[in-house]
């Protein structure tokens, strides 16, 4: 895979343990194997905030940043703290503000 651009090799990995290798990020086999959907999912949201440099070199340093600093949020802390996906949070409190003037009273038989 060391012959394809970035941009081949991106849509040739897999799992997280595909692009862990790629771009020889050292890894705990057993974090990954426990984190491996949440780990993806947090790489794909610090790219899409990233700023990508027109320069392969230097996008190839920003998806190992991301990488790195995805694969190290399930090193320091887990799934259910890290929330990554939608589902961990539709049993939070919902909070709705009712404005008071927006509240009315319906008088029986009126």
């Amino acid at each position: 895979m060391d012959e394809l651009t970035l941009d081949e090799a991106m849509e040739e990995l897999v799992s997280a343990e595909d692009f862990l290798n790629y771009f020889a990020i050292e890894y705990e086999p057993s974090v990954v194997q426990v984190n491996r959907l949440h780990i993806l999912q947090r790489f794909h949201n610090y790219l899409g905030k990233a700023v990508m440099p027109d320069n392969e070199t230097a996008q190839r340093a920003v998806y190992v940043t991301a990488l790195q600093q995805a694969y190290q949020d399930f090193v320091k802390s887990d799934a259910l703290t890290e929330k990554v996906f939608k589902v961990f949070h539709m049993h939070e409190p919902q909070v709705k503000f009712v404005p008071i003037s927006s509240i009315t009273v319906n008088k029986a038989g009126s």
